[in-house]
Protein backbone atom coordinates (compact mmCIF):
# COMPACT_ATOMS: atom_id res chain seq x y z
CA UNK A 1 0.00 0.00 0.00
CA UNK A 2 1.29 3.36 -1.15
CA UNK A 3 1.78 6.40 1.47
CA UNK A 4 -0.82 8.10 0.16
CA UNK A 5 -3.27 5.47 0.53
CA UNK A 6 -2.00 5.45 4.27
CA UNK A 7 -2.66 8.46 4.98
CA UNK A 8 -5.98 8.89 3.46
CA UNK A 9 -6.64 6.38 5.67
CA UNK A 10 -5.77 7.89 8.70
CA UNK A 11 -7.45 10.81 7.32
CA UNK A 12 -10.70 9.44 7.06
CA UNK A 13 -10.36 7.30 10.55
CA UNK A 14 -9.74 10.78 12.29
CA UNK A 15 -12.89 12.50 10.53
CA UNK A 16 -14.96 9.30 12.00
CA UNK A 17 -13.98 10.30 15.33
CA UNK A 18 -14.20 14.18 15.16
CA UNK A 19 -17.05 16.14 16.33
CA UNK A 20 -17.57 16.70 12.56
CA UNK A 21 -21.34 18.98 13.92
CA UNK A 22 -19.60 21.02 16.30
CA UNK A 23 -17.06 22.17 13.71
CA UNK A 24 -19.13 22.54 11.17
CA UNK A 25 -21.04 25.09 13.16
CA UNK A 26 -17.75 26.68 13.91
CA UNK A 27 -16.55 26.95 10.34
CA UNK A 28 -19.59 28.03 9.06
CA UNK A 29 -19.75 31.06 11.99
CA UNK A 30 -16.39 32.09 11.39
CA UNK A 31 -17.41 32.42 7.64
CA UNK A 32 -20.11 34.59 8.47
CA UNK A 33 -17.51 37.12 10.25
CA UNK A 34 -17.29 40.00 8.52
CA UNK A 35 -14.05 40.57 7.25
CA UNK A 36 -12.20 44.12 6.59
CA UNK A 37 -13.30 45.75 3.36
CA UNK A 38 -9.23 46.40 2.97
CA UNK A 39 -8.76 42.83 2.76
CA UNK A 40 -11.82 41.55 1.14
CA UNK A 41 -10.06 41.41 -2.52
CA UNK A 42 -6.85 40.32 -1.41
CA UNK A 43 -8.44 37.04 0.21
CA UNK A 44 -11.30 36.13 -2.47
CA UNK A 45 -8.63 36.64 -5.15
CA UNK A 46 -6.28 33.95 -3.66
CA UNK A 47 -9.01 31.56 -2.58
CA UNK A 48 -10.07 31.15 -6.23
CA UNK A 49 -6.94 31.38 -7.54
CA UNK A 50 -6.04 28.41 -5.33
CA UNK A 51 -9.42 26.66 -6.26
CA UNK A 52 -9.75 27.81 -9.60
CA UNK A 53 -12.61 29.95 -9.45
CA UNK A 54 -13.70 32.53 -12.69
CA UNK A 55 -14.09 35.68 -11.39
CA UNK A 56 -15.02 37.01 -14.36
CA UNK A 57 -18.17 35.47 -13.70
CA UNK A 58 -18.70 37.11 -10.45
CA UNK A 59 -22.28 39.13 -10.45
CA UNK A 60 -20.60 42.12 -7.57
CA UNK A 61 -17.23 43.97 -7.33
CA UNK A 62 -15.11 41.69 -4.49
CA UNK A 63 -14.74 44.24 -2.03
CA UNK A 64 -19.00 43.80 -1.92
CA UNK A 65 -19.08 40.80 -0.40
CA UNK A 66 -18.76 41.44 3.88
CA UNK A 67 -17.71 37.68 4.88
CA UNK A 68 -16.36 34.25 3.05
CA UNK A 69 -19.65 33.00 3.28
CA UNK A 70 -21.03 36.15 1.18
CA UNK A 71 -18.64 35.43 -1.50
CA UNK A 72 -18.80 31.78 -1.42
CA UNK A 73 -22.63 32.05 -2.28
CA UNK A 74 -21.40 34.70 -4.66
CA UNK A 75 -24.82 34.65 -7.55
CA UNK A 76 -23.30 34.72 -10.99
CA UNK A 77 -23.27 37.82 -14.06
CA UNK A 78 -26.55 37.64 -15.51
CA UNK A 79 -26.28 35.26 -18.95
CA UNK A 80 -23.21 33.29 -17.89
CA UNK A 81 -25.48 30.12 -16.97
CA UNK A 82 -28.07 29.64 -20.24
CA UNK A 83 -30.88 27.23 -19.39
CA UNK A 84 -31.75 24.97 -22.33
CA UNK A 85 -35.12 25.90 -22.94
CA UNK A 86 -36.76 23.14 -24.36
CA UNK A 87 -39.13 22.08 -22.47
CA UNK A 88 -38.41 18.41 -22.72
CA UNK A 89 -35.17 19.01 -21.32
CA UNK A 90 -34.30 18.71 -17.50
CA UNK A 91 -31.67 20.58 -16.57
CA UNK A 92 -28.56 20.49 -14.26
CA UNK A 93 -29.61 22.26 -11.17
CA UNK A 94 -25.55 22.66 -10.37
CA UNK A 95 -22.30 23.34 -11.25
CA UNK A 96 -20.83 19.91 -10.36
CA UNK A 97 -19.37 16.90 -11.36
CA UNK A 98 -20.77 13.58 -11.95
CA UNK A 99 -20.15 11.34 -9.41
CA UNK A 100 -22.63 8.38 -10.49
CA UNK A 101 -25.75 8.09 -12.59
CA UNK A 102 -27.96 5.55 -13.68
CA UNK A 103 -31.16 3.09 -12.61
CA UNK A 104 -32.31 2.71 -9.31
CA UNK A 105 -32.24 -1.25 -8.95
CA UNK A 106 -33.73 -2.92 -6.47
CA UNK A 107 -33.77 -0.19 -4.23
CA UNK A 108 -30.14 0.77 -4.27
CA UNK A 109 -28.28 3.71 -5.95
CA UNK A 110 -24.34 3.23 -6.93
CA UNK A 111 -22.35 5.92 -4.16
CA UNK A 112 -18.95 4.40 -6.21
CA UNK A 113 -17.48 1.43 -7.87
CA UNK A 114 -18.19 -1.18 -5.29
CA UNK A 115 -19.79 0.78 -3.03
CA UNK A 116 -24.03 1.71 -2.64
CA UNK A 117 -26.91 2.53 -0.23
CA UNK A 118 -30.53 2.54 -0.78
CA UNK A 119 -33.07 4.53 -1.86
CA UNK A 120 -35.33 3.90 1.37
CA UNK A 121 -32.09 5.10 3.55
CA UNK A 122 -31.59 8.29 1.66
CA UNK A 123 -35.44 9.52 1.50
CA UNK A 124 -36.01 8.12 5.28
CA UNK A 125 -39.94 8.11 3.45
CA UNK A 126 -41.62 4.61 2.37
CA UNK A 127 -43.91 6.53 0.04
CA UNK A 128 -41.51 8.35 -1.92
CA UNK A 129 -38.95 5.64 -2.16
CA UNK A 130 -41.60 3.70 -3.47
CA UNK A 131 -42.73 6.23 -6.29
CA UNK A 132 -39.08 6.61 -6.79
CA UNK A 133 -37.83 3.29 -7.05
CA UNK A 134 -36.88 1.37 -10.37
CA UNK A 135 -36.48 5.24 -11.70
CA UNK A 136 -32.99 7.15 -12.69
CA UNK A 137 -30.62 9.30 -11.10
CA UNK A 138 -27.43 11.62 -10.99
CA UNK A 139 -25.31 12.59 -8.20
CA UNK A 140 -23.49 15.47 -8.60
CA UNK A 141 -20.45 17.18 -6.28
CA UNK A 142 -19.67 20.52 -5.65
CA UNK A 143 -16.14 21.39 -4.98
CA UNK A 144 -14.55 24.63 -3.79
CA UNK A 145 -14.36 26.47 -7.36
CA UNK A 146 -18.17 25.74 -8.07
CA UNK A 147 -21.01 28.19 -8.05
CA UNK A 148 -23.16 27.28 -5.39
CA UNK A 149 -26.41 27.68 -5.18
CA UNK A 150 -28.86 24.93 -6.61
CA UNK A 151 -31.97 25.75 -9.38
CA UNK A 152 -34.83 23.62 -10.26
CA UNK A 153 -34.31 21.66 -12.83
CA UNK A 154 -37.56 22.18 -14.55
CA UNK A 155 -40.54 24.33 -14.59
CA UNK A 156 -43.12 23.29 -12.01
CA UNK A 157 -44.30 23.31 -8.14
CA UNK A 158 -42.50 22.35 -4.98
CA UNK A 159 -44.90 20.46 -3.40
CA UNK A 160 -42.65 19.99 0.16
CA UNK A 161 -39.60 18.92 1.46
CA UNK A 162 -38.04 16.68 4.18
CA UNK A 163 -35.10 17.33 6.53
CA UNK A 164 -32.99 14.33 7.60
CA UNK A 165 -30.51 15.17 10.15
CA UNK A 166 -27.50 13.29 10.23
CA UNK A 167 -23.74 13.15 10.15
CA UNK A 168 -21.28 15.30 8.44
CA UNK A 169 -18.81 13.11 6.91
CA UNK A 170 -16.71 14.82 3.85
CA UNK A 171 -18.54 13.89 0.26
CA UNK A 172 -14.69 14.27 -1.38
CA UNK A 173 -14.12 11.50 -3.58
CA UNK A 174 -11.98 9.52 -1.13
CA UNK A 175 -14.94 9.96 1.60
CA UNK A 176 -17.38 8.44 -1.34
CA UNK A 177 -15.20 5.66 -2.41
CA UNK A 178 -14.92 3.91 1.30
CA UNK A 179 -17.46 5.63 3.91
CA UNK A 180 -20.35 3.06 3.67
CA UNK A 181 -23.84 4.38 2.48
CA UNK A 182 -22.61 8.43 3.09
CA UNK A 183 -25.00 9.81 1.45
CA UNK A 184 -27.88 7.83 3.40
CA UNK A 185 -25.57 9.54 6.46
CA UNK A 186 -24.75 13.05 6.27
CA UNK A 187 -27.71 15.35 7.14
CA UNK A 188 -29.63 15.91 4.07
CA UNK A 189 -32.31 18.42 2.86
CA UNK A 190 -34.69 17.31 0.41
CA UNK A 191 -37.15 19.14 -2.00
CA UNK A 192 -39.91 17.12 -3.87
CA UNK A 193 -41.07 18.80 -7.15
CA UNK A 194 -44.13 18.37 -9.28
CA UNK A 195 -43.17 18.98 -13.31
CA UNK A 196 -44.84 17.93 -16.53
CA UNK A 197 -42.10 15.43 -16.94
CA UNK A 198 -42.65 13.64 -13.87
CA UNK A 199 -42.06 14.06 -9.94
CA UNK A 200 -38.46 14.57 -9.06
CA UNK A 201 -36.32 14.96 -5.85
CA UNK A 202 -33.54 17.25 -5.15
CA UNK A 203 -31.25 15.85 -2.48
CA UNK A 204 -28.95 18.38 -1.12
CA UNK A 205 -26.48 16.37 0.97
CA UNK A 206 -24.29 18.57 3.63
CA UNK A 207 -20.67 17.73 4.66
CA UNK A 208 -18.06 18.48 6.48
CA UNK A 209 -17.59 21.97 7.19
CA UNK A 210 -20.69 22.60 5.26
CA UNK A 211 -22.10 25.63 7.54
CA UNK A 212 -25.84 25.05 6.50
CA UNK A 213 -28.60 24.58 3.47
CA UNK A 214 -30.87 27.55 3.13
CA UNK A 215 -33.77 26.89 0.49
CA UNK A 216 -35.38 29.62 -1.34
CA UNK A 217 -39.48 28.79 -1.50
CA UNK A 218 -39.66 28.43 2.50
CA UNK A 219 -37.45 30.57 5.24
CA UNK A 220 -37.95 27.46 7.99
CA UNK A 221 -37.19 24.89 5.69
CA UNK A 222 -32.78 24.53 6.49
CA UNK A 223 -30.43 22.13 8.27
CA UNK A 224 -29.03 22.57 11.43
CA UNK A 225 -32.05 24.00 13.03
CA UNK A 226 -33.21 20.59 14.32
CA UNK A 227 -32.15 16.86 15.24
CA UNK A 228 -35.27 15.79 14.42
CA UNK A 229 -36.40 14.13 10.57
CA UNK A 230 -39.27 16.16 9.70
CA UNK A 231 -41.22 16.54 6.25
CA UNK A 232 -43.56 19.22 5.41
CA UNK A 233 -45.85 19.33 2.33
CA UNK A 234 -47.32 22.07 1.04
CA UNK A 235 -51.29 22.40 0.39
CA UNK A 236 -50.42 25.11 -1.71
CA UNK A 237 -47.67 24.04 -3.40
CA UNK A 238 -44.99 26.74 -4.93
CA UNK A 239 -44.59 27.54 -8.54
CA UNK A 240 -41.21 27.71 -9.63
CA UNK A 241 -39.23 27.83 -13.27
CA UNK A 242 -37.12 25.95 -14.88
CA UNK A 243 -33.64 27.29 -13.40
CA UNK A 244 -35.06 29.62 -10.79
CA UNK A 245 -33.48 29.44 -7.68
CA UNK A 246 -33.67 26.43 -5.11
CA UNK A 247 -31.41 26.61 -2.77
CA UNK A 248 -27.91 27.81 -1.62
CA UNK A 249 -24.83 25.53 0.30
CA UNK A 250 -23.18 27.63 2.56
CA UNK A 251 -19.87 25.31 2.05
CA UNK A 252 -19.39 22.87 -0.22
CA UNK A 253 -21.44 19.31 -0.67
CA UNK A 254 -23.20 17.22 -2.81
CA UNK A 255 -26.99 17.05 -4.86
CA UNK A 256 -28.54 13.93 -6.19
CA UNK A 257 -31.60 14.33 -8.57
CA UNK A 258 -33.91 11.60 -8.50
CA UNK A 259 -36.68 10.74 -11.36
CA UNK A 260 -39.62 8.60 -11.82
CA UNK A 261 -39.32 5.36 -13.23
CA UNK A 262 -39.59 5.58 -17.39
CA UNK A 263 -40.24 9.76 -17.30
CA UNK A 264 -37.32 10.20 -18.47
CA UNK A 265 -33.88 9.09 -20.25
CA UNK A 266 -30.67 10.39 -18.96
CA UNK A 267 -28.43 12.56 -21.08
CA UNK A 268 -25.34 10.63 -22.52
CA UNK A 269 -22.16 11.83 -19.47
CA UNK A 270 -19.61 10.07 -17.73
CA UNK A 271 -18.07 9.75 -14.50
CA UNK A 272 -16.12 12.35 -13.74
CA UNK A 273 -17.51 15.09 -16.35
CA UNK A 274 -18.15 18.53 -15.18
CA UNK A 275 -21.65 20.01 -16.01
CA UNK A 276 -22.70 23.07 -15.41
CA UNK A 277 -26.27 24.96 -14.23
CA UNK A 278 -28.28 24.83 -17.13
CA UNK A 279 -26.86 22.15 -19.54
CA UNK A 280 -29.01 18.94 -20.36
CA UNK A 281 -29.51 16.27 -17.27
CA UNK A 282 -32.37 14.49 -19.03
CA UNK A 283 -35.00 14.74 -21.49
CA UNK A 284 -38.90 13.03 -21.23
CA UNK A 285 -38.88 9.89 -22.48
CA UNK A 286 -40.35 8.91 -26.00
CA UNK A 287 -42.62 6.39 -24.79
CA UNK A 288 -43.86 8.95 -22.13
CA UNK A 289 -44.40 12.14 -24.30
CA UNK A 290 -48.27 12.79 -23.83
CA UNK A 291 -48.06 11.98 -19.77
CA UNK A 292 -48.76 14.62 -17.55
CA UNK A 293 -47.31 14.89 -14.09
CA UNK A 294 -49.43 13.04 -11.65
Amino acid sequence: MSWARVRQRIALDLIRWLPKASYGRAVGFLARRPLPRSLRARLYRRFAARFGINLDEVERPLDDYPSFDAFFTRQLRSGVRPIDPDPEVVVSPVDGVVVESGKVVAGRLIQAKGVDYTLRGLLVDEDMAARFGGGSYVTLYLAPRDYHRIHAPADGLVVGYRHIPGAFFPVNPPSVQHVAGLFARNERLVTYLKTPLGRMAVVKVAATGVGHVTVTYDAQAQTGRSRRTRRVDYPRPVPIGKGEELATFHLGSTVIVLFEHGKVTLASFERGQRLLLGQPLARRSAARAGDAAA
